[in-house]
């Protein structure tokens, strides 16, 4: 009996992240459906069927990453399929504009690229013991110049310069990068001029 593909998406319970949730299982895959919330998580996989479970996984959190890690060890044994789809605009005071705070960049890089960094780290193990692993990151395209900020905008590009990074150094990984376009979302409050996703 052929045994399913694993594969974990980082901020699952809505938005991209449910999407490509969706789009594994529907390509035969078990999905890992990743939120900082349990109950969002358990919400979600519902929503994308049998083949999905609920996972917590807080980027910016080391402790939930390694009880992630733990668990899908435990469960699964091996990570296929690696999406690191988590990403926040802001901190949620300000506007991703110059008048954010360093704190607020700071805690935008932390989900943003930090976060990634935290994560694919900790499953490098589990993403070893599958015959043809891969390592994904969402990332927007270049923005227009009018919505191109000095704090999201280039947390992105460090991801897009991580992400490289990562190819490289883990050429086993098949690392890249995945643009799904200006999409309607709630981290663009639904002003993206792509279809809107989940």
């Amino acid at each position: 009996m052929r045994v399913k593909p694993i594969a974990l998406v980082t901020a699952a319970n809505n938005g991209i992240g449910l999407q490509i949730a969706r789009d594994l299982a529907t390509h035969g895959l078990t999905v890992l459906v990743g939120s900082r919330k349990l109950e969002h998580a358990k919400t979600a996989a519902k929503s994308v069927g049998a083949d999905a479970h609920a996972l917590q996984l807080d980027v910016t959190n080391q402790a939930s990453i390694a009880a992630a890690a733990k668990r899908i060890r435990n469960e699964f044994g091996r990570l296929d399929v690696l999406v690191n789809n988590a990403g926040i605009s802001n901190a949620g005071k300000q506007d991703i504009s110059h008048a954010a705070s360093l704190d607020e960049a700071r805690a935008v890089f932390e989900t943003n690229v930090f976060g990634v960094v935290a994560v694919t780290r900790a499953m490098l193990r589990l993403l070893g013991e599958a015959p043809a692993a891969r390592i994904v990151s969402v990332y927007p395209s270049n923005p227009q110049r009018a919505l191109f900020g000095p704090v999201y905008s280039p947390s992105k590009t460090a991801l897009d310069a991580t992400t490289l990074a990562f190819a490289i150094e883990f050429e086993h990984a098949g690392a890249n990068a995945a643009c799904p376009g200006f999409t309607s979302t709630n981290l663009n409050n639904f002003e993206g001029t792509a279809e809107r996703a989940a």
